[in-house]
């Protein structure tokens, strides 16, 4: 990570292994699904920053971390902001961790205790993320995405995902 004068500071490589050892070391958390552990799914670039779900026993969300792109905007903790992604706007709310930095994100599973294993988890993550980025999320920058599948809300890319319309 590095850090330019008045703004949060930038993960210029994947901060996926970051994310997965930091959560991993989490001790003091409350009791959560004892059947899910720690993964960072499918981080990559969107307009310049990263964009990824992180599953572990206390929640599955969309992470937004601050890579010196121009989707990043910095926002006092708590606060929440609408981010225009290809498949369209999506609510985060701000956060900071004195290892990770500041970071957005966007829960996905409320209680997750209603994840059945890992893979269930897992799945979900992925499903996600080709609902965000439809084409592979292995391109250098996936903001030169030109197909993409409308998905409003969480509701709506869930009801997709249950085969509803």
């Amino acid at each position: 990570m590095t850090a330019a004068a008045g703004s949060a500071p930038r993960h210029l490589e994947d901060p996926s292994a970051l994310l997965e050892h930091h959560f991993l070391q989490i001790r003091d958390a409350p009791p959560g699904n004892v059947l899910l552990s720690c993964a960072a799914v499918d981080f990559a670039r969107c307009r310049g920053d990263w964009i990824g779900v992180v599953v572990t026993p206390w929640f599955i969300n969309v992470f937004l971390l601050p890579g010196g792109g121009d989707l990043w905007g910095d926002i006092p903790a708590g606060q929440r902001r609408y981010v225009d992604l290809p498949s369209g706007t999506v609510a985060f709310t701000a956060a900071e961790d004195p290892f990770i930095g500041p970071y957005q994100y966007s829960p996905l599973v409320e209680p997750v205790s209603a994840v059945p294993d890992m893979a269930a988890a897992l799945n979900i993550a992925h499903e996600v993320m080709r609902g965000i980025f439809p084409r592979p999320t292995s391109a250098p920058d996936v903001a030169q995405h030109e197909s993409v599948v409308p998905v409003t809300t969480r509701r709506a890319f869930f009801r997709r995902l249950a085969g509803k319309r």
